[in-house]
């Protein structure tokens, strides 16, 4: 085949001509990101300019980046929440897009307490459906014969709600599962899953977990990669085998189905699949009865590339545990994307996970990035005059993104920082740093997300002369004591057969490691102030997180979605959590502080 010298230069020979198209579509909006993303504005603004938000801040018939960047102001969800209220109650009326809102999507985040409703139009499924094309051509040039096998994939749906006006509200995921874009998709020998839709689309989190471990049990060997949506989700299927592999091995010998696996449309396509099958039994119930169940990925699917789960941000806790489980086999992390927006893929999915970037694909909508640095800016009008546009972010700073869709989010700000890494073509990379929050505070300090993992990480350093790492964890700043303090549960698993936990003493030290790893403003509190009481490490029973999870699930978490929250503060949960501790931990002295000195 004809291929442009350029684009394999610069991303390598594809594995067929399908993967040439698209790796030279990357080339082409990469090389021109700027003229794309000034055609993408373009696009927007003329196609809504008599929306009634964009008519508010007078652009009709003015539709150039400068007059928008003028007169339309950055936001947040809580801006436009009035909005977006609107439209879930039914009014129609084209408040933010010209193009019927055809649903919501829910994101993880919440606000007051509640999910997030994202406006979104049909059209937008066209663009994630592009960016998900990109996916394998990418993974191709890195993993040849991913043609030869299949994937095992976990992958779930979540029921779906209506807003008062009628509107779908749902995950992002189950709304793409449930399109026709999936269910009909053609086939490619590079993207066969062994879960069929049935399983996939059955709402019952048992029964679909079951039929898609049974499908992947089944066709083991021709299995070339194992994912979920994020890591916690490919190790919420490990833990589902280590609970139901008697189950499993007896429908397996017998050619039977669980009884309760009871969704006709799931029975009817498992009777294609399920046959007696002695030999596969055997080796399925000789693995699991074993007590060691490290390098279990490759045991039991021997074949294994590469992990294909998201291991960055809050998910790069699990990369240890995968590890064990995995043997050490790789972790791609290939795509960027939120309920707002998708917005870009990893070009080299198989590096190391602290590594992994992403290059934003300027057809996706129009982005600009808030420089971190410029938050401290009081008023929202100053702030919006920070704004940078995609092909002007400078390596080695970091922004918060801030995005303009078809589907009516103007200049509203996601949430995530990102950190430059570099460029492919014109088209900026990024490193994701953390989501913007901040978890835990007793009095002037605050530690986000980012320095907890640090210091559960740097702890956890503690715990592997005895075998053991930290699995799962959360948080909550506990102001009933005085003064207050910061409270952590741990999950722990012990690779040893004894099953003990390590000595209180270095538990105890775990605590003041973290105390350690946390900010000068903290261990000011904690040494100077006296504002900030030592730092406990509660141990919960292995288990405890999968509760949780389930707790989550019953109230309506999307399981594709769910991660664990890294701070907690609903009594319910709480109360959960408490109910299962075997050991409490305290920091046995102050931590390191000098004033006037930054760590």
């Amino acid at each position: 085949m004809a291929v442009d010298s350029v684009l394999r230069s610069a991303l390598g020979p594809p594995a067929c001509e399908k993967d040439a198209k698209a790796l030279q579509f990357i080339e082409e909006m990469t090389r021109n990101a700027d003229r794309v993303q000034e055609k993408v504005l373009s696009e927007i603004l003329t196609r809504n300019a008599e929306t009634e938000y964009l008519r508010r801040y007078k652009l009709k018939g003015a539709f150039d980046k400068e007059s928008f960047k003028t007169k339309v102001p950055m936001v947040t969800y809580e801006d436009l929440q009035p909005d977006i209220q609107r439209i879930a109650n039914g009014d129609s009326s084209p408040i933010l897009s010209s193009n019927p809102i055809s649903e919501f999507l829910t994101s993880s985040g919440t606000s007051a307490g509640e999910r997030k409703l994202m406006p979104t139009i049909k059209e937008e499924l066209d663009r994630r459906q592009l960016l998900y094309s990109l996916l394998m051509p990418v993974m191709n040039l890195y993993v040849p014969g991913l043609d030869k096998g299949k994937g095992l994939y976990f992958l779930f749906v979540k029921s779906e709600s209506r807003t008062p006006g009628g509107l779908l509200a749902r995950p992002v995921l189950t709304s793409y599962y449930k399109s026709e874009h999936f269910k009909t998709r053609p086939y490619d020998p590079f993207m066969v899953y062994t879960s069929p839709n049935e399983a996939i689309l059955c709402p019952d989190s048992y029964q679909s977990m079951y039929t898609q471990m049974l499908c992947g049990l089944y066709e083991r060997e021709k299995v070339l990669r194992l994912g979920a949506v994020f890591a916690s989700g490919l190790l919420r299927a490990i833990r589902f085998l280590q609970l139901n592999w008697e189950q499993l091995g007896r429908d397996i010998r017998e050619g039977t189905l669980d009884p309760k696996v009871t969704d006709p449309a799931v029975r009817a396509c498992m009777g294609r699949v399920v046959k007696p099958d002695p030999e596969l039994a055997g080796f399925l119930e000789a693995e699991c009865s074993k007590n060691q169940w490290e390098g279990i990925i490759t045991r039991i699917w021997p074949n294994t590339k590469y992990l294909d789960v998201i291991v960055t941000g809050a998910m790069a806790q699990y990369i240890p545990t995968l590890d064990f489980y995995s043997g050490g086999l790789p972790c791609a992390c290939t795509m960027y994307a939120s309920s707002e927006c998708y917005f870009g893929l990893n070009l080299n999915p198989m590096c190391k996970p602290s590594e992994v970037s992403y290059t934003i694909m300027p057809n996706m909508a129009y982005f600009e990035f808030l420089p971190l640095d410029s938050t401290r800016v009081s008023t929202r009008g100053d702030l919006s005059s920070k704004l940078v546009d995609l092909v002007d972010v400078e390596v080695g700073k970091e922004y918060e993104l801030v995005i303009t869709t078809y589907a009516g989010l103007y200049r509203y700000r996601v949430g995530d920082i990102l950190r430059v890494t570099g460029f492919h073509n014109s088209a900026p990379q990024f490193h994701f740093v953390r989501r913007k929050n901040v978890l835990l505070s007793i009095d002037s300090d605050k530690t986000d997300e980012s320095e907890l993992q640090k210091a559960v990480d740097n702890a956890s350093q503690l715990l592997k002369a005895y075998n053991t790492s930290v699995v799962e964890y959360t948080s909550f700043a506990d102001t009933t004591t005085i003064p207050g303090h910061y409270v952590i549960y741990w999950e722990l698993m012990m690779e040893s057969n004894s099953g003990e936990l390590p000595p209180s003493r270095v538990l105890d030290k775990c605590c003041l490691e973290m105390e350690e790893s946390l900010n000068s403003v903290y261990r000011q509190g904690r040494v100077a102030d006296n504002s900030i009481g030592p730092l406990e490490i509660r141990v919960v029973k292995s288990g405890t997180f999968e509760e949780l999870m389930d707790y989550a699930i019953s109230r309506g978490a999307s399981i594709n979605q769910y991660k664990v929250p890294r701070c907690v503060n609903f009594t319910p949960i709480m109360e959960l959590l408490d109910s299962r501790v075997i050991s409490a931990h305290f920091s046995p002295s102050l931590p390191h502080w000098t004033p006037n000195r930054r760590r």
